[in-house]
């Protein structure tokens, strides 16, 4: 997605939620922030903060390796879950995560986390 759109995403969230605060909390970032990406004035990292916009309130298809085609939020929620030897998808999924070009929380590709 272009980043107006992904501003348009944000713009609309908040007219669907009621308030920037409300929206400013489901995405873990301030109220402030929300008011000033929508204004133009965010001095952050905008890449960051529109990549959690649309994890959040995004409509997109990821293909996973494992549970196939999925939205991008479940892929979020996924590869955050905690990790557990017990369970061997949790295992797979850990695995697979970690790799994964969709994964957003990687810090650098070729450096695991």
């Amino acid at each position: 997605m272009t980043e107006t759109n992904v501003i348009e995403m944000l713009h609309d969230a908040v007219k669907t939620h009621g308030s920037q605060a409300k929206v400013g909390k489901m995405l873990d970032y301030s109220t402030a922030t929300i008011s000033q990406v929508l204004s133009g004035n965010y001095k952050g990292g905008l890449e960051t903060f529109l990549a959690r916009v649309e994890e959040v309130f995004g409509t997109r298809i990821i293909p996973c390796p494992l549970l196939g085609d999925i939205p991008l939020n479940r892929c979020v929620r996924e590869r955050r879950r905690q990790f557990s030897t017990s369970n061997p998808l949790r295992v797979q999924l850990y695995r697979e995560c970690r790799r994964c070009q969709f994964n957003s929380d990687r810090i650098e590709i070729g450096r695991e986390q």
